[in-house]
């Protein structure tokens, strides 16, 4: 199991991991053409800022997951494989279980073409890397095993 973790002492509050998130999830694999799309793709990762800090926000994909055990539809899954959280978003019925139990605040409503569903990292499934992680001009962000993450949900 693995989670991607933001070093707050190299984080410059960027957002490029936002525009690659969009990127990686769009649907072209090309950052411009991502970027044109409308509606814009959401990223699923956030940078949060307060005052000079800055730190991106993203699913920590943890061990005992309350999405997972909060969702009413059987959309949160954990994959076999990867040990990632997964939202299947056919199943999603959108009723935000998920997102008020997330403790990190990582699980975000989002609205399609008339269809509710949870938006969340998913550590770009089918990529070599999360391409947040593999373009952080830092390196702030690092992908990590769950055990280094110190990923503790609360209970």
């Amino acid at each position: 199991m693995a989670a991607v973790v933001c070093r707050k002492e190299y984080c410059i509050g960027c957002r490029l991991c936002e525009v690659f998130c969009v990127a990686a999830h769009s649907g072209v694999g090309n950052l411009l053409l991502a970027w044109r799309q409308v509606p814009r793709p959401r990223p699923r990762v956030l940078v949060e800022e307060k005052e000079e800090q800055t730190l991106a926000v993203q699913c920590q994909h943890c061990a005992e997951a309350p999405c997972l055990e909060a969702c009413i539809s059987g959309a949160m899954v954990r994959d076999a494989a990867t040990g990632a959280v997964i939202c299947r978003e056919d199943r999603c019925v959108g009723c935000w279980s998920c997102v008020m139990v997330c403790p990190f605040g990582a699980v975000v409503p989002h609205e399609a073409g008339g269809r509710r569903h949870a938006l969340k990292c998913d550590l770009c499934a089918g990529s070599e890397a999360p391409w947040c992680v593999a373009h952080c001009p830092n390196r702030a962000l690092v992908l990590v095993r769950e055990e280094e993450a110190g990923c503790r949900p609360t209970t």
